[in-house]
């Protein structure tokens, strides 16, 4: 944990906690004056709908073709050309990616992929809904990314895949994955929801597995409503996922319409996970904005760094050389030692501070359907539980002001210091 100011200290150093000595200086939960007002409350993970957005969706929608048609094809093409993809494949949400990537694959039952515990249920889910075996590993403390040393612990002659997520925006230690999934003859598919913008050691997310999978959901970077998008070098699984998205058929309205061949065929029983035009629209408009609002988020998390050093806090590890972070959140994890209170009640006076924030994430081995479905205990992954119990993210939004920044730091500041452990 990053060192702390003692109690009695006069004055702040560097966004250190000096005594409390004054009322003004207690957080609205205790009653004092809220950092923002109402009517100024920092909302977390609210997306950013600018006028070109609307005007995009406005025009689909005059157009008619609002399902699957021109635009989604278009976003297909402009997003493969945004990662360096040979193929890109749309999709109606994240979920529904990795779900198409694993089946694609032919990962099925009697199968067993690893993935992480510290996640988002719907990896997990993703796994399950193909008919698999989830076997978690465990995370590592500092980063909360998948443990390349306890995924090898775990693979056995079932094993075939590893789902590695890229937690927070941080791809996970690729060299290492790849490397055991070569020796074991394993695919890899990457979980990119955090990571549109992400690269490691100079290589894209998404494309250093077999599949990479994005997330377009109202939270995430790039937003399309909801949405997702599945990345492959292999022609033959971007059919089979295309083939896959729209009910195993081929031949879709869009196709029909342009063609002077009609009707349809349906080869496999397939799902509708297929993107609409609708979607595209936005998806198409947010892609033009994503390395600008990045570059923005980029200079909030560097703001926080500094704001928020000497607090009972551990920051994010630093960026590894010559790779990207796409600062999709800004998770920092409290000193549970060092406070009074327990996470919930710092979100909570967050929150009196009309300052939003989020839990990133609940360990999936602490979820009740899956202690019940697994057995699983407590202490089954400690660096998961550890980063569950103390993980906290702040607001990280490219609408977000230098003044909006402040405002969070100004209010974490006098929230812990109001409940560090020894405070007068």
């Amino acid at each position: 944990m990053n060192s702390r100011m003692p109690m009695e200290a006069a004055a702040p150093v560097s966004g250190g906690i000096p005594a409390r000595n004054a009322a003004k200086d207690l957080p609205a939960i205790a009653g004092g004056l809220p950092i923002r007002p109402a009517e100024r409350r920092i909302v977390f993970g609210a997306p950013i709908i600018g006028q070109n957005d609307i005007d995009a969706v406005a025009d689909c929608l005059r157009s008619l073709w609002i399902g699957a048609g021109p635009r989604v094809r278009r976003f297909e093409h402009e997003f493969a050309r945004y990662k360096g993809a040979p193929f890109a494949a749309a999709v109606s949400s994240g979920t529904a990616a990795i779900h198409l990537a694993l089946v694609a694959l032919g990962i099925g039952p009697g199968d067993e992929v690893i993935a992480p515990a510290m996640t988002f249920c719907s990896t997990i889910h993703s796994i399950m809904h193909a008919g698999a075996l989830p076997v978690l590993a465990d995370c590592e403390s500092a980063t909360m990314s998948i443990s390349p040393e306890d995924i090898e612990r775990r693979i056995t002659l079932r094993t075939k895949a590893i789902l590695a997520v890229h937690m927070c925006g941080r791809c996970c230690d690729m060299d290492a994955i790849l490397a055991i999934a070569r020796q074991h003859r394993l695919y890899v598919v990457e979980d990119c929801a955090h990571a549109i913008e992400s690269s490691w050691k100079g290589k894209a997310a998404g494309l250093m597995g077999d599949m990479g999978c994005f997330s377009f959901y109202a939270t995430k970077n790039l937003t399309s409503g909801d949405g997702g998008m599945v990345v492959t070098a292999s022609r033959r699984l971007f059919r089979r996922i295309k083939l896959l998205s729209l009910h195993g058929m081929v031949g879709d309205a869009w196709t029909r319409s342009v063609s002077p061949t009609a009707g349809y065929k349906v080869v496999e029983a397939g799902y509708k996970y297929n993107m609409t035009d609708v979607s595209a629209a936005l998806g198409l408009s947010q892609l033009a904005e994503l390395d600008r609002r990045w570059e923005r988020r980029r200079q909030l998390w560097q703001m926080y760094n500094m704001e928020l050093r000497n607090l009972p806090l551990q920051l994010p590890a630093p960026i590894e050389p010559d790779s990207r972070h796409a600062c999709h959140l800004y998770s920092v994890l409290l000193d549970a030692g060092g406070l009074t209170a327990r996470r919930d009640k710092v979100v909570a006076a967050l929150r009196a501070e009309n300052i939003g924030s989020g839990i990133h994430y609940v360990p999936i081995h602490r979820q009740p359907y899956y202690r019940r479905r697994f057995g699983f205990q407590p202490d089954d992954f400690p660096n998961a539980r550890f980063v569950g119990e103390r993980t906290l993210s702040l607001p990280l939004s490219p609408a977000m002001t230098d003044e909006d920044g402040l405002d969070v730091c100004a209010a974490l500041r006098r929230i812990l210091r109001y409940y560090a452990a020894g405070a007068a």
